[in-house]
Parts: C-alpha cells; sequence; structure tokens
C-alpha cells in the first residue's frame, strides 16, 4: 500500500515508503514507532491527509496550515503490562530432557511411573476398568458437583477404612476433585473463606506447588521444618518447635506417606506426638495424600498417619490423588474430604465445597471417577489392583537398593548413603547441591530438580550404576572445585 501526499506536487516521503513496506508486520511497525512520529512532524506550508477506511489505511484525516502534525494510530495491545511467566521447573526439565540427543540421558526429574525399560506404564486393572465401562455403554452426562457418588464412597472408604465409624456416622464430606491439585485448591478456598487470616504451615521443602495453590487462594503460609542437610534426614524437633510457635488455630500440611521431595516420614511414634501437638494447639491437620498404596505397596501402612488423626476424633481436611497408584495422571481423579465431628457439620461443609466448585469448574470429569469407582467397588479388580501396586512399588524399592549398592562399592571416602534406604516412596534427596545438580545435567545427562531431588520411578535397574558414578563425580569433583574456587577468591 502506498499513498501521496500532496503539497502543490507529488511528494512520496522514503520514511513513508519504508512504513508502508512494513505495515503489515506489527512488531515492525512497534519498532517503528518512535521514528514515526519524529517524521511526520514536519513543517510545510499546506497540507491535506485522509484516511481511506475501506483501504484499512491507518493514516487519520487531518487538516491544517503551518505546523503539521500527522497522527499515525498505533494498535498496542491491552494486555501490554503482562509479563512473561517463568516456567515450570519440573516441565522444564522434561523439555530439556526432550532436546538432548544424548543416548545415555536420564530424565529422573518427574514424577510418573516407568517400566524397566523406562517407558510410560498404563496398569492391566486400569484396562480392565475401562472395558467394561465400554461393554456398559455409559453415557457421557454432566456429574453432580460433588461428583460421582460411587467414587465418592470407595475413595473415602480406601482412606479412612470401610468400617470406620466415621463413615457410618456420616461425618466426613467427600467431593470429588480435580486430582490433588483441584482438591487441595477446593480446600485452600473453603480455609480463605470461612477462616480468615489462618495460616497454613507448609514443611521445607514441600512440593513446589503448594505454595502457588495457596498464594492463589490468598490463603497466607509460613513454613515449618523438615529436612536436615546434615542427617539427611528428619529435623523432627525443629519440625514440633515450629508446629508448636504457630498461632492457634492455624493448618497444618502434612504428607501423609512418601514426602515429596525428600521421601523422608516420621516414625509412627513421631506422628503420635506430632498428633500431641497439633491437638494441644488447636491446629486443623491438612493431609496431602497422593501415594496411597504406591510408597510402600500397602494400602492400609501408607494411610496410617491419617487414619491416627481421625481416630482421636480430631477434625481434618485430607486431599487425595489417582495420579500414581494408579496411573491415571491426565484423567485428573481426586477428592478432597473434611473430618467434621457431626453429621450436620458434614453436610454443611460439603454443601458450601459444591458452592466453591460451582464457580470454578462446575463438576468434575467422569471417566477417572469410574475407573476407580470400579476397580475398588469390585473385590476381583481391587485384589488384581493390590498386587500390581505392590509391583510397582517393590521394582521402584529394588532401584533404590540397587543405587544404595552401586554407591557404598564406588564411593572409598567413607560416606554413609543409607539415608537413600531410609528414604520411601518414589522419590530421593541425594543431598546433592544446586551446583552439583548442574552438574548432573550438564556433564551426565542426568536431568534432576535443581534442589537434587530425584525419581526413582524413572531410573532402571540397568542405569543405576550410571548414575551411581554420575553422582559420585558431582558429590565429590564438583564439591572438590567449589572448595578450590572458594579459597581462591579469599
Amino acid at each position: 500500500m502506498r499513498r501521496e501526499f500532496t503539497n502543490g506536487r507529488n511528494l512520496c516521503h522514503p520514511g513513508v515508503t519504508r512504513f508502508a513496506t512494513n505495515f503489515l508486520s506489527l512488531q515492525s511497525f512497534v519498532l517503528m514507532k518512535n521514528e514515526l512520529r519524529q517524521m511526520f512532524r514536519l513543517e510545510t506550508g499546506s497540507l491535506s491527509t485522509w484516511i481511506d477506511k475501506d483501504q484499512g489505511n491507518s493514516f487519520k484525516k487531518t487538516k491544517s496550515v503551518g505546523r503539521i502534525a500527522m497522527t499515525v494510530a498505533v494498535n498496542v495491545s491491552r494486555f501490554e503490562a503482562i509479563t512473561m511467566a517463568p516456567p515450570d521447573p519440573i516441565l522444564g526439565i522434561s523439555e530439556a530432557f526432550k532436546a538432548d540427543t544424548d543416548a545415555k540421558k536420564l530424565n529422573l526429574g518427574v514424577g510418573a511411573y516407568r517400566t524397566e525399560e523406562l517407558q510410560p506404564y498404563v496398569l492391566n486393572v486400569v484396562k480392565k476398568a475401562e472395558k467394561l465401562m465400554l461393554d456398559k455403554g455409559e453415557n457421557k452426562e454432566y456429574l453432580p458437583i460433588e461428583g460421582l457418588a460411587a467414587f465418592n464412597k470407595v475413595t473415602a472408604d480406601l482412606l479412612f477404612g470401610s468400617e470406620n465409624p466415621l463413615i457410618k456416622q456420616q461425618k466426613i464430606a467427600t467431593v470429588q476433585g480435580l486430582s490433588g491439585t483441584g482438591s487441595l485448591r477446593l480446600a485452600a478456598a473453603l480455609i480463605e473463606r470461612y477462616f480468615p487470616g489462618a495460616k497454613v504451615l507448609i514443611s521445607s521443602p514441600s512440593w513446589g506447588n503448594h505454595k502457588n495453590i495457596f498464594n492463589d487462594a490468598r490463603v497466607p503460609w509460613s513454613e515449618y521444618r523438615y529436612y536436615d542437610p546434615k542427617t539427611v534426614g528428619l529435623d523432627f524437633e525443629g519440625m514440633v518447635a515450629d508446629i508448636k510457635e504457630a498461632p492457634e488455630g492455624s493448618f497444618v500440611l502434612l504428607h501423609g506417606c512418601a514426602h515429596n521431595p525428600t521421601g523422608i516420614d516420621p516414625t509412627p511414634d513421631q506422628w503420635e506426638k506430632i498428633a500431641d501437638v497439633i491437638q494441644e494447639k488447636n491446629h486443623i491437620p491438612f493431609f496431602d495424600v497422593a501415594y496411597q498404596g504406591f510408597a510402600s505397596g500397602s494400602l492400609d501402612a501408607d494411610a496410617a498417619s491419617v487414619r491416627l488423626f481421625a481416630a482421636r476424633g480430631t477434625e481434618l481436611l485430607v486431599a487425595q490423588s489417582y495420579s500414581k497408584n494408579l496411573g491415571l495422571y491426565a484423567e485428573r481423579i481426586g477428592a478432597i474430604n473434611v473430618v467434621c465431628t457431626s453429621a450436620d457439620a458434614a453436610a454443611r461443609v460439603k454443601s458450601q465445597l459444591k458452592r466453591i466448585a460451582r464457580p470454578m469448574h462446575s463438576n468434575p470429569p467422569i471417566h477417572g471417577a469410574r475407573i476407580v469407582a470400579n476397580i475398588v467397588g469390585d473385590p476381583t479388580l481391587f485384589n488384581e489392583w493390590k498386587v500390581e501396586m505392590e509391583m510397582m512399588a517393590g521394582r521402584i524399592k529394588n532401584v533404590r537398593q540397587k543405587l544404595f549398592d552401586s554407591l557404598s562399592a564406588k564411593d572409598k571416602s567413607g560416606k554413609d548413603w543409607s539415608f537413600i534406604l531410609k528414604q520411601i516412596g518414589m522419590f530421593s534427596f541425594t543431598g546433592l547441591s544446586r551446583a552439583q545438580s548442574d552438574n548432573m545435567s550438564n556433564k551426565w545427562h542426568v536431568y534432576m530438580t535443581k534442589d537434587g531431588r530425584i525419581s526413582l520411578a524413572g531410573l532402571s535397574l540397568a542405569k543405576c550404576e550410571y548414575l551411581a558414578d554420575a553422582i559420585m563425580d558431582s558429590y565429590h569433583n564438583w564439591q572438590f572445585i567449589l572448595s578450590s574456587m572458594s579459597s581462591y577468591w579469599q
């Protein structure tokens, strides 16, 4: 497009030509914006310009004598003030792994189960449950806001025990959520609305999304001590002290089993003492249960901490997820459970959870809920599931043992690596620093989170020797380099 500007003679300003050539490129236009403004502030005699609306010319009509200012309409985005968000740390690891072409590469960042061949695994029992669903020809109608009734029943039974009097007395409000994240988010909204100003205590460290969830719900939080880097174990005394010092009536976020990211759980005796302190301070325990049955291979053992608090008559919240133990990562299936002191209170809490869910996601998806209901509700499928869970948990235990054996055999420094065997679940805190973790990725093509966490579910027995070599180099050699550099700069 080209427009000639007339002032008694034909004139094609070279800057106008350049602008016209790039007119269709918004990026070029924005870059030239300031130059254009100066270019059109011309001292001329008489000048008339016009706009041809049909052709979409962006020169507005301006008539003047003497000093002329020709105006250009600039299409600046209304979203100009929105900055680029930082990449998600876990998903960023996966992207870096995909871009790496080295044959020895390992992705130990994402918490997803892999086979010994390091391939995704769909449980056989899930395939059977899905076939049953197809054979029944069930429809895809909307679920109620609280979710599938059959799912809500079996998920509460699974967590608290089917014979638990709390269930029979209808003192538990259960609402289906969008996996663990969505269930936590529903609970966070409930806290913000009905416990204004109450603080949530989060372990240090914790799953990276915990803080995001409470920030988004505008719920204040603080951290309590959990991980002791000196022992690569639990800082139990620090944990108890911080819970004691928290304002009365705080919510204490606890990992039911297989703490993420450390893999470090309290012992049964320590759980009893934690419960004592929480009751003394009139706090409200808030459990995140993402690995029931997947941590130890036993559904009952992995729910012991939750059942301990419930048996004491404590009101509590529990978010559940079936991403790991049934491999339903993409189905987004979970639940939020609120244990109350009366059936009336539970009914009111459930009504408000539904009220919160309605504008948030309206109602949850049905496919994953039916899978869980069919498996847990059918004795044959349920037993098959337990066998598969034991197999998955067993493979991770074998990998954990093999890694420990490899590290112990290779390390001649006398360092004790037994903390790896004391951890449980799919994750292990290696004790590696950020710089050492970077060395793992940059030199050895082992991708992991920068806090030193690795996912043993993404490791095979065949790769344990290679991983041990990478850890040895990163821990000892890189530690020596850092120490030398520190001494040099001093």
